[in-house]
């Protein structure tokens, strides 16, 4: 890695390190917010729902924002908006909102990290490629998980203890604060490098001609289209395991306010994430191809649930929870640099939202259908339940592989966009 490549991850992996801080801080115990505001299981994953509703309806105009105008000035609008949000949750909760209030404020902060969505990821791969960066794009995005699982770790055990000695609205004040920080370090640090925004004094229709062209190169490049139908069993599923997890291991534990041990689970998590990054582009070196990654660790993510719904031991519970960790981990990076080298970079951040977008959208049906289930038959079953409806990404991701796109079998950054995907 020359110098200025070196330089680029540096500020990548400071943004990654404050952003997921900030996120971190409610991850332990944001289920117990929510329903210590008042609302049902069934009412608190709605929230949930409505925050990837938020995130399907401006996923696409907002990658368009960083296309059109800056990766740099969509991160920065990401951060004021998510502060924004988090504070009026914060109000939320101190008022006992009904639910409607929950819904439209859950709908703002997905809008908040669709500013960050594709645009942070699109930033570093086309600085990279301008740097004359060689290596796996695997290595830079691995470290970039490790990054979050550090961050993570920090975060959420920090945001469980100082929740059990204070109260649950303090780490959203936490987050707002670590967020409004994290834009004077991104106004400062963070320039487009090797991308030119496409600033049009007709931004309609600079709009659709981004749109149009994110959409050739995207939904109508068959291997892309076949993953990003993948996402939505995928990512959906990951969305409510992660949150359904905080009062499931609570109740194995057999405290209902040991709002410490859910931020253990967090950190749990987080940990995996530090080992999984750091596998990421080992567990590439095992496999010719990209797709067999993806495909094998959806497997075993899926086996690992099911196990999950059937245990009835808090600590084999923990451990399972630490391997499913490692294993979704350890495929993320390998996803990201397969996606990567497969578009262009004048509409990368739009595609790359469309990603985003296809996995919100299942996090949209499956969050609610899941909390459901959680309800009517206890949170065991319904972890039992994701894990068969993760497998039904496994075909799409098959059908990907059957495409033989030259980005399924390449191991670097220089390898650039797949000539096959182009228009």
């Amino acid at each position: 890695m020359n110098p200025a490549a070196r330089k680029i991850q540096r500020v990548y992996l400071t943004l990654t390190l404050g952003n997921t801080i900030a996120a971190s801080f409610i991850w332990g115990i944001n289920t117990f917010f929510l329903l210590d505001a008042g609302l049902s299981n069934l009412e608190a994953f709605a929230a949930n729902a409505f925050f990837t509703v938020g995130m399907v309806v401006f996923e696409i105009p907002t990658g368009v924002i960083a296309d059109g105008w800056g990766r740099r000035v969509s991160f920065l609008l990401g951060t004021v908006t998510l502060a924004a949000s988090t504070y009026l949750y914060f109000v939320l909760w101190q008022i006992s909102a009904p639910f409607w209030m929950w819904a439209v404020v859950s709908v703002l902060l997905g809008l908040g990290f669709t500013f960050f969505s594709g645009a942070v990821e699109a930033w570093l791969v086309d600085a990279l490629q301008f740097s004359g960066y060689e290596g796996g794009l695997e290595t830079v995005l691995g470290r970039g998980q490790m990054v979050q699982g550090v961050a993570m770790l920090a975060g959420s055990v920090a945001g469980g203890v100082i929740a059990q000695a204070t109260n649950l609205g303090v780490p959203f004040l936490l987050r707002v604060g670590v967020l409004l920080a994290m834009f004077v370090v991104a106004f400062s640090l963070m320039h487009d490098v090797g991308f030119s925004p496409e600033r049009s004094t007709h931004p309609l229709r600079a709009t659709r001609a981004v749109l149009s062209a994110s959409i050739d190169n995207g939904v109508k490049n068959p291997p892309v289209r076949y993953v990003m139908l993948a996402a939505p069993f995928s990512a959906g599923v990951g969305i409510y395991v992660f949150y359904a997890l905080q009062p499931y291991l609570l109740d194995l534990f057999g405290d209902p306010r040991a709002y410490s041990v859910a931020g253990l689970a967090a950190a749990i998590v987080a940990g995996s994430q530090i080992l999984g990054g750091w596998l990421a582009p080992h567990a590439r070196s095992l496999f010719h191809k990209r797709t067999s990654v993806l495909i094998f660790g959806g497997l075993v993510g899926a086996v690992i649930l099911l196990a999950l719904g059937f245990t009835g031991s808090f600590w084999a519970a923990l451990a399972l929870l630490a391997l499913w960790g490692v294993v979704g981990s350890a495929v993320t990076p390998v996803r990201q640099a397969y996606i990567n080298d497969m578009i262009p970079s004048k509409q990368r951040a739009t595609v790359l939202s469309f990603d985003s977008l296809m996995g919100s959208s299942g996090g949209v049906v499956i969050q609610p259908l899941l909390g459901r289930g959680a309800d009517l038959y206890g949170y065991p079953a319904s972890l039992a339940m994701a894990g068969v409806i993760e497998l039904l990404a496994v075909p799409f991701l098959l059908a990907s592989r059957k495409q033989g796109s030259m980005a399924d079998r390449a191991s670097t950054a220089a390898s650039g966009t797949d000539k096959e995907s182009l228009p």
